[in-house]
């Protein structure tokens, strides 16, 4: 038996925010954001205004850093045991939403710490106290209707993704204003995971028929879009907001796969953005995996319209496709040109390859993957050499 999961409601398109004014019965909503980018561009105080127009007592947290932390998640949760809402609304990138997703679960159990939840689908039953809004401001994470939170322990410098379909959104926003105001760098990089997303859940080995529609569509879609959305259109930026999400729906449900896996611990330790490490990965990771899964790939390039005939020809083709995406979204292809020294590199790969291993993610790739075999793509990743075993 297979299990697909979305919320149960997602609302979409210009002004979609203003929606949550309907949402009635709530006495409290916990308002977790970022830095001061929502603040600025006066979507938070639009969401604060609704939740008060639906007859809501707010409380905003604000500071929620890149990559949250342990800490920041138990300080969250502090925060709203003390405020008891009914109703946690998340603003923002991913960071703020896992974070917030994180912070739930130990609002509704306080006695329960981070090693009880880090494997997946550990999680006890949630909305015993509230439900959870998700608002996003960036096209790529999807975090508003996915099952992961990514948190990091900085003490280890690991990332956690943490999976269970318990903290999957009850309400997704998608406001096609709000992501209009993405500055350029971070339009590409949520964008190449937005990508990413979307074709390491059409090959993953939790698959569905449900989730390969909605990967291929958003895989064309994102192809389509993202180059113009980075240069600023506006149909483009609301169009890759839809993209980014059917992309998260595909890999809530199918799971990802190794490109993730390296991107968690890669981005912790040389302090890359997580979309950046995606971009860097996912034509080496496609190389290994077409081992296993050509026709797959194969099937990615055909629905692009990309040359070729064999399904070789075609996975090659696929891998260029992304390759010329990312010069043209101003994205260095190698760590090695994204600033990471040899001397860094060599120091920790090693230990990358090994927590890869472990990551999640890793147990949906199609093709078994060792460290071995994890150190070899991250050195062809580092240096740029395409992979050919």
């Amino acid at each position: 038996m297979a299990r697909f999961t979305l919320p149960r409601d997602i609302y979409f398109g210009p002004g979609a925010i203003s929606e949550l004014k309907n949402l009635k019965g709530h006495k409290k909503a916990f308002i977790v954001t970022g830095g001061h980018s929502m603040r600025r561009t006066g979507f938070l105080q639009k969401l604060d205004d609704t939740l008060k127009e639906a007859g809501m007592e707010t409380k905003i947290y604000e500071g929620v850093e890149p990559d949250p932390s342990i800490e920041r998640v138990y300080d969250g949760a502090k925060a709203m045991r003390e405020f008891q809402p009914d109703v946690i609304a998340a603003i923002g990138g991913g960071s703020p939403m896992d974070a917030a997703k994180a912070m739930w679960v130990f609002y509704e159990y306080p006695d329960k710490t981070f090693e009880d939840i880090k494997e997946p689908f550990t999680m006890p039953k949630l909305r015993n106290k509230a439900i959870f809004v998700g608002v996003p401001s960036t096209s790529g994470t999807a975090s508003e209707v996915t099952a992961f939170s990514v948190i990091t322990d900085y003490s280890t410098n690991i990332k956690y993704p943490l999976a269970d379909f318990e903290v999957t959104p009850d309400i997704a926003v998608l406001d096609s204003d709000i992501p209009q105001t993405m500055p350029k760098t971070l339009t590409a990089h949520t964008g190449m995971d937005a990508l990413t997303h979307a074709i390491e859940a059409y090959v993953a080995s939790a698959r569905s028929e449900f989730s390969d529609a909605l990967a291929l569509k958003a895989i064309s879609d994102i192809f389509d879009s993202l180059l113009d959305s980075y240069n600023g259109d506006k149909e483009a930026r609301g169009k890759m907001h839809i993209a980014q999400c059917m992309a998260g729906m595909a890999f809530s449900n199918a799971m990802l796969g190794i490109a993730h896996s390296i991107a968690h611990k890669t981005g912790a330790v040389f302090h890359i953005s997580h979309g950046c490490c995606n971009a860097i990965l996912l034509p080496f990771v496609i190389q290994y995996n077409s081992r296993v899964c050509m026709e797959r790939y194969a099937q990615i390039a055909r629905r692009l319209n990309l040359p070729g005939v064999t399904d070789k020809q075609l996975t090659s083709s696929l891998v260029e496709a992304i390759r010329t995406l990312n010069r043209k979204l101003d994205i260095q292809p190698t760590y090695k040109e994204n600033g990471v020294s040899e001397e860094d590199f060599k120091a920790h790969a090693q230990t990358i390859a090994e927590n890869a291993v472990k990551d999640p993610c890793t147990s949906t790739n199609p093709r078994p993957t060792n460290t071995e075999n994890m150190l070899k793509v991250l050195t062809c990743a580092y240096y740029g050499q395409d992979i050919t075993f």
